[in-house]
């Protein structure tokens, strides 16, 4: 029998390609019949670590940040909508989505790995933000998703003011930087190989293939 194939998944909770890329993942790991050989493991990365508390305006964030017209904007928000449609995703975009701050949802990320409930949260806090029209750097918000996947709210909230914890997040997140990882969804697959971006399905099962022949 093959070992469990450890995969990295370096990623933002307000990164739509990162949930797409994940979901293409996810598709390829249920296609091949695989579940039980393969450990996920999530990695923080954050796209806008210096975005203020109150956030700012998605159009803004992406014209200021990127150079990208309304148009542009409209035309990607589409292909993003339709490829989630295609996965069984929601991208609920509108006009007064605000970009948030992302530091205190990966320290809750790295509680829940703990209580083997990662990618529950994970998939939680994607939701809320993409499908739900949620503010995931709001602590009640975040409250209310520790509780969805029945996690003790108390306990994960005080990590939050906990500096050991959000050091730790911020160490990670200097770690992967450190060994290459500029932009995400990265995929790290026993440390050995990696995919950059939301690769097509197929693109998954290849390397998932590969690696299960070599264990």
């Amino acid at each position: 029998m093959a070992e469990k194939i450890k995969l990295d998944i370096i990623s933002d909770v307000v990164c739509p390609w990162c949930t797409i890329g994940y979901k293409r993942l996810q598709k390829a790991i249920s296609e091949l019949g695989i579940e039980d050989k393969v450990e996920i493991e999530w990695q923080p990365f954050e796209l806008n670590p210096q975005m203020p508390p109150e956030g700012e305006n998605v159009i803004e964030h992406i014209a200021n940040k990127y150079g990208s017209t309304l148009e542009q904007q409209r035309e990607s928000q589409q292909r993003m909508v339709e490829a989630g449609e295609e996965l069984g995703f929601t991208f609920d975009y509108f006009d007064e989505m605000r970009m948030a701050n992302t530091r205190e949802a990966h320290v809750l990320l790295d509680y829940a790995r703990e209580n083997g409930k990662q990618t529950e949260l994970k998939m939680r806090f994607v939701t809320a933000f993409f499908s739900e029209r949620k503010d995931v750097s709001d602590r009640e918000v975040l409250a209310q998703e520790l509780k969805a996947v029945g996690l003790n709210v108390e306990k994960g909230m005080a990590r939050l003011d906990d500096d050991t914890a959000v050091y730790e997040v911020t160490s990670k997140e200097q770690y992967w930087q450190g060994l290459g990882v500029s932009s995400v969804p990265t995929f790290v697959f026993d440390k050995k190989s990696a995919l950059t971006g939301a690769q097509p399905v197929h693109v998954f099962k290849e390397v998932l293939t590969e690696m299960l022949q070599e264990a």
